[in-house]
C-alpha cells in the first residue's frame, strides 16, 4: 500500500507532495459508490484530478510557508525576520562604510581659521577603481604655528561613500506619513537628524537615537530607527510620552553616507577632492588605513544575534552580553570570544576580556579598538573595564601518509596529495581561523579518506607551533602559551629519571646569542627541561644549563633569561620571530580565550602510497607496511 494512502474514506490532509495528493483524491473516490468502477486515468477525470491537486498542492505549500514565517528559527523572509527581531528589540545592522582616519594639512593659507564642511570628498583607487570618501561633520580649526591641520594626533574620520540628505515636511494629517531613507545602501550609524522648527523659521534640533527607554522623558529629543519591508530605513520619532512629538510643519533633515560596503577595505592612499576654505595646497596623510566596511547584516546574523540581544537588555554584565552588543556596534565582527578577568591567565579581578577577528584582515586597529571600547559606554552598568585583546594564532601542522587503491584510478600519488592539500586548505578556511572554532581530528582525516574513492585510509600527525617575538639585546622572559597539554612519551617512565636524556617533542627555528656566532635550536628533554643547543658537524653541542622548563599539562613553555640577538629565517621569508613546534597530547585541539586555530599549509606534509593488498602486490598481507601516527 502506498504511503499516505487511506483506504477507509477519509482524506490525509497532511501531504505536501503533488503525486501522493492525487493519489489521496482518486482514493478517496474510489471509495465512493458512484466512482468504483470508473477510469480515473483514461477520462476528463485525471484533468480535474490534476488541478485540484494541484491546487491543493499550493495551498498547503503557503500554508506551510505561513506557518514558518511565524517564526524567527524558520523564516526565510528577511521582512519576516527583521520584524520577529523588532519583537525581541533587536535592530538589525545597516551596510557599514569603510573609516579610514587622515591627517590633513592644508598648506600657505592666510586666514584666521578654515572650516572643512561636512561631505567634504577625499578620493582613493583600489584595484583600478576610484571610490569617494567623506567627512560627516564641519570641523573648523586655527593654525599652530602658521600651520593648519585636521587631525594632527590620530586623524579625523572619513567614510566611503556618498555624503545625502533627505527633507521631509511633517504632516500630521496624514497618519501613514514615513520618513524612510530612499536607500537599501546608507550606513544607519553616520546619520544625523536634525529638525527644523518650520519652514519660515530656520531654528534646528539635533536629536540622538535611542538605543534604550531608560531616562527618556516626554521631551527628550531622541529618535529611533528600524529596516522596513523593503529593506530600507525608517526613522521615526516620540509620541510625546517616550519622547518629544512631532508637530505639524517640523522639518526633518535626515543626513547618511551610501556606501559601497566592504569593497573599499585597504584603501591607504588618499587625495583632497577640492579645495577648502579657497585653499588648494592640501597634504594627506593617512593614520589608518581604510577598515570596517561590511555588507548589511544577513538572515543567520540576525537569527543568531536578537535572541542573545533581547537577552542582554541593552546592558552588558555577563561575557555573552558583551558577545552580543560588540557585533551591533561593530558589524564587522568574523567571530569572538568573551571571556571575565578570573579566567585570565593570570586572573585579573574587574576587567572583560576581549577578542574579535574582523572579517576583513586579522587584527583591529587601534582606532577601531579606541571606538568600541567609547561605544561600549552606553552599555556598562558596572565598574568593569572592557579590553580588547588581538586573537593569537596557533598553527596546527599535520603530517598525512595516505593509502591508495592505484587499480581503480588513474590519478597518481602526486596527484591525489594535491588533492588532499585543496581539501586541508579548505577545511582551515570553513571550520577553523575563528574564536572557538574546535579542531576534531576524526573529522579532518574522514575529510582526507573522502577526497578521492581510491583513497583507503590515512595515518596523520599532528603538530602545534606558535611564534614569540624576542626582544633583541636584552635578557628577557618569555612564556609560550599553547593551552592544549603537550605529549610527553617519557611522563612516568624510567627515561624520564635523573641523568639520563629522554628526549622530548619540542623544537624551534634558529637563533644567535648576543656576543655568540652559532646558530641554536630549542627542544625539551622529556623531564620538564627546555635546552638550547648548536649543530657541530653531526653532533648537537648544548648550552650547559636548561634555558627554561615545559609545564606538558598545562602547554606552557618558559624561557628564562634569554639574550637573543637575531633570529634566522624560515618559510622562505624574512622572520623577526622565532617558532615553537611541539607535538600535543591530544588530537582534538580547543582553542581558549583568544586563541585561533589555522592549518599550517607551508609546512604541511602529505605522502601516499599504494596499498599492496588491495593492488594484489601482497599476498596474505605479508608485505603489508603500517605507520602510527605517534611515530
Amino acid at each position: 500500500m502506498a504511503a499516505g494512502i487511506n483506504t477507509k474514506g477519509k482524506m490525509q490532509i497532511t501531504e505536501l507532495d503533488f503525486d501522493s495528493i492525487k493519489d489521496n483524491l482518486k482514493t478517496y473516490l474510489k471509495g465512493q459508490s458512484d466512482f468504483t468502477d470508473y477510469d480515473f486515468e483514461g477520462s476528463g477525470m485525471n484533468i480535474l484530478l490534476d488541478t485540484l491537486a494541484y491546487n491543493t498542492h499550493y495551498n498547503a505549500f503557503l500554508a506551510n510557508m505561513m506557518a514558518n514565517e511565524m517564526f524567527l528559527d524558520t523564516a526565510q523572509k528577511r521582512n519576516s525576520v527583521t520584524s520577529h527581531a523588532k519583537a525581541l528589540g533587536y535592530t538589525t545592522i545597516s551596510t557599514k562604510a569603510p573609516v579610514a582616519y587622515l591627517k590633513v594639512q592644508v598648506n600657505d593659507a592666510s586666514t584666521a581659521n578654515i572650516t572643512m564642511p561636512e561631505g567634504y570628498p577625499f578620493t582613493t583607487t583600489i584595484n583600478g577603481v576610484s571610490y569617494q570618501f567623506v567627512n560627516t561633520e564641519s570641523r573648523t580649526i586655527q593654525p599652530s604655528n602658521g600651520i593648519y591641520v585636521f587631525g594632527s594626533t590620530s586623524g579625523i574620520p572619513v567614510y566611503e561613500g556618498t555624503w545625502s540628505t533627505t527633507r521631509f515636511t511633517t504632516n500630521l494629517s496624514d497618519v501613514d506619513q514615513k520618513f524612510i531613507i530612499p536607500n537599501n545602501n546608507v550606513d544607519i550609524s553616520t546619520l544625523s537628524v536634525q529638525v527644523q522648527t518650520s519652514a519660515s523659521d530656520v531654528t534646528t534640533t539635533n536629536y540622538i537615537e535611542a538605543n534604550s527607554l531608560v531616562n527618556i522623558t516626554s521631551e527628550t529629543n531622541v529618535y529611533f530607527t528600524q529596516e522596513t519591508v523593503n529593506g530600507e530605513w525608517e526613522v521615526y520619532f516620540g509620541d510625546g510620552v517616550i519622547g518629544n512629538a512631532l508637530i505639524d510643519g517640523n522639518i526633518v533633515i535626515l543626513k547618511y553616507v551610501v556606501t559601497n560596503g566592504e569593497e573599499a577595505n585597504g584603501a591607504v592612499s588618499f587625495s583632497a577632492a577640492s579645495l577648502i576654505s579657497g585653499f588648494g595646497d592640501i597634504t594627506t596623510t593617512t593614520m589608518t588605513a581604510a577598515s570596517g566596511g561590511a555588507e548589511a547584516e544577513n538572515l543567520e546574523s540576525i537569527k543568531y544575534n536578537a535572541p542573545f540581544s533581547y537577552a542582554a537588555q541593552n546592558r552588558t554584565v555577563t561575557a555573552k552580553d558583551y558577545a552580543a552588543i560588540v557585533p551591533t556596534i561593530y558589524p564587522n565582527v568574523e567571530s569572538i570570544s568573551v571571556w571575565g578577568g578570573e579566567y585570565a591567565n593570570p586572573a585579573v579581578y574587574g576587567k572583560v576580556y576581549i577578542s574579535i577577528r574582523p572579517k576583513a584582515g586579522n587584527t583591529l586597529t587601534e582606532s577601531t579598538k579606541a571606538s568600541i571600547i567609547s561605544s561600549l559606554e552606553d552599555y556598562n552598568v558596572a565598574s568593569i573595564t572592557p579590553v580588547i585583546l588581538d586573537p593569537e594564532t596557533t598553527k596546527i601542522i599535520p603530517t598525512v601518509n595516505f593509502k591508495f587503491n592505484n587499480t581503480v584510478t588513474a590519478k597518481s600519488k602526486e596527484d591525489l596529495a594535491a588533492l588532499i592539500t585543496i581539501a586541508i586548505s579548505s577545511f582551515s578556511d570553513d571550520s577553523l581561523e575563528k574564536h572557538e572554532a574546535i579542531f576534531r581530528y576524526s573529522k579532518f582525516t574522514a575529510l582526507i579518506d573522502q577526497v578521492d574513492p581510491s583513497i583507503l585510509s590515512n595515518i596523520t600527525k599532528i603538530n602545534m607551533s606558535k611564534v614569540f617575538l624576542p626582544t633583541t639585546g636584552s635578557e628577557t622572559k618569555y612564556t609560550i602559551s599553547f593551552e592544549n597539554a603537550i605529549y610527553n612519551p617519557h611522563s612516568g617512565h624510567a627515561a624520564s629519571t635523573a641523568g639520563t636524556s629522554a628526549g622530548g617533542v619540542i623544537s624551534s627555528t634558529g637563533f644567535k646569542y648576543t656576543g655568540d656566532t652559532n646558530v641554536y635550536y630549542y627542544e625539551d628533554d622529556g623531564k620538564g627541561n627546555v635546552n638550547s643547543y648548536y649543530i657541530s658537524g653531526t653532533s648537537k653541542v648544548y648550552k650547559s644549563a636548561p634555558v627554561g622548563s615545559v609545564n606538558y599539562s598545562s602547554g606552557n613553555i618558559t624561557l628564562d633569561s634569554e639574550n637573543i640577538a637575531s633570529v634566522e629565517n624560515y618559510d622562505g621569508a624574512t622572520q623577526t620571530q622565532i617558532r615553537i613546534t611541539v607535538q600535543p597530547s591530544s588530537n582534538d585541539i580547543v582553542p581558549v580565550r583568544n586563541q585561533v586555530l589555522e592549518i599550517d599549509t607551508l609546512n604541511l606534509s602529505v605522502t601516499g602510497e599504494a596499498d599492496s593488498i588491495a593492488s594484489g602486490a601482497s599476498d596474505g598481507g605479508t608485505q603489508y607496511s603500517t605507520s602510527s601516527s605517534y611515530n
